[in-house]
């Protein structure tokens, strides 16, 4: 029988942050209300959350608005954002607590407290490479063709998005080093599109 980590709370941020950032976030609400965030869950655009890249989902952070020093606990439940140059998407309620909301992007700090790892995961976690959103259906589609050709041992797939479609490469062995030789490999003059590294837990 398999037993994971209770999740975190508010009460569990104490001591010195697993990760501290500085970098400029914004917010996502509709057309992403109502849809299936990275851990299953729904997305609530009303309730404390906000999507990270790389933060294991389930972690807890205090993000501080550092034009007004205003701040709030947000729940790592998605991923993203997935705009280069900035670090963390807000829900609507987090942004209009921090007033991000008014400003659209403004510069963060972030104190990152993460769950303790899974039981028989995968150390450091699991990752893949993301690349797009295609505007055209039929773009990721023959990118994920290519793909599929030249990284034999990986699943490749392609999926439908708020914002576009999306190719996704989960490497045979999905821990962070081999993803990242994944991301350096894949040339953005062949894909029209930059790729992101992610984390799937």
């Amino acid at each position: 029988m398999v037993h994971t980590a209770p999740p975190l709370t508010p009460d569990d941020m104490q001591g010195r942050p697993a990760l501290t950032q500085v970098g400029l976030a914004s917010w996502y609400g509709p057309p992403y209300a109502g849809r299936h965030s990275a851990d299953g869950a729904v997305y609530d655009q009303n309730a404390m959350t906000a999507a990270h890249l790389t933060l294991p989902l389930g972690s807890m952070v205090r993000v501080t608005n550092l034009a007004n020093n205003q701040s709030v606990v947000v729940r790592i439940t998605d991923r993203g954002p997935f705009v280069h140059g900035r670090i963390i998407d807000l829900s609507l309620a987090a942004a209009k607590a921090t007033g991000v909301y008014r400003a659209g992007v403004a510069k963060v700090r972030l104190e990152a407290y993460t769950p303790p790892p899974k039981p028989n995961g995968i150390p450091g976690g699991r990752w893949c490479v993301q690349i797009g959103a295609y505007e055209k259906e039929k773009d990721a589609i023959h990118l994920k063709t290519e793909l599929m050709r030249r990284y034999e041992g990986a699943k490749v797939i392609e999926f439908a998005g708020p914002t576009g479609y999306w190719v996704r490469i989960n490497p045979a062995y999905p821990d962070h080093d081999h993803a990242q030789l994944v991301s350096e490999s894949i040339r953005p003059k062949e894909t029209q599109a930059e790729p992101f590294l992610i984390r799937t837990d």
